[in-house]
């Protein structure tokens, strides 16, 4: 299937989606309501039989993007499906049963990102240590190490040392003011 087949079938499939074709790569966004409709299409009706990949974007106020890159073997044709959640409501149906590769890759987006993949075999923690609070790949996160080295940003390029101890210790981006605490 080409490009420009894929996308007239999505059009007829996935209304609402939206959909661009450039040179062997075809990109969904669509609704994520239509989520696992849009992972069948790409399966059943475009060939894409390989599931390469699954994460998130942590695009701050927008929400989460969740995105996957599927591949036809047979027409070398790329498909990236993608749909935005709520930060606050990051819940997305599972795609294991479409694709038994998506659990480790939902696995790891879930323990990351917070992203619930309902109906999930087992959504458990996978590179974390355990007890971990927090999802470290999301921007709000606040990174400790930060806060224990010396930042970058303390001092100006070409300004002595001794200066930078005077003023002000600057905090880095995603760490709170206060941390560490006293």
């Amino acid at each position: 299937m080409t490009g420009a087949q894929l996308l007239a079938g999505a059009a007829r499939h996935l209304p609402s989606a939206r959909c661009a074709a450039e040179e062997g790569t075809v990109t969904m966004e669509v609704p994520r309501e239509d989520w696992l409709a849009a992972l069948a299409f790409a399966r059943d009706t475009a060939g894409c039989d390989f599931f390469d990949w699954l994460t998130a974007v942590d695009e701050q106020d927008h929400g989460l993007a969740v995105v996957v890159h599927l591949y036809s073997i047979e027409d070398q044709q790329h498909l990236f499906v993608r749909t935005l959640v709520p930060p606050d409501d990051p819940v997305l149906p599972t795609a294991t049963p479409l694709f038994r590769g998506a659990a480790w890759a939902e696995r790891e987006t879930h323990e990351m990102f917070g992203v619930v993949f309902e109906g999930h075999p087992d959504l458990v923690p996978l590179l974390l240590p355990q007890g971990f609070e927090g999802h470290p790949l999301r921007k709000d996160f606040p990174l400790a190490a930060r806060a224990t080295q010396d930042w970058p940003g303390a001092r100006e390029p070409g300004e002595p040392a001794a200066s930078a101890r005077s003023r002000r210790r600057l905090v880095p981006p995603g760490v709170p003011e206060g941390w560490p605490p006293a």
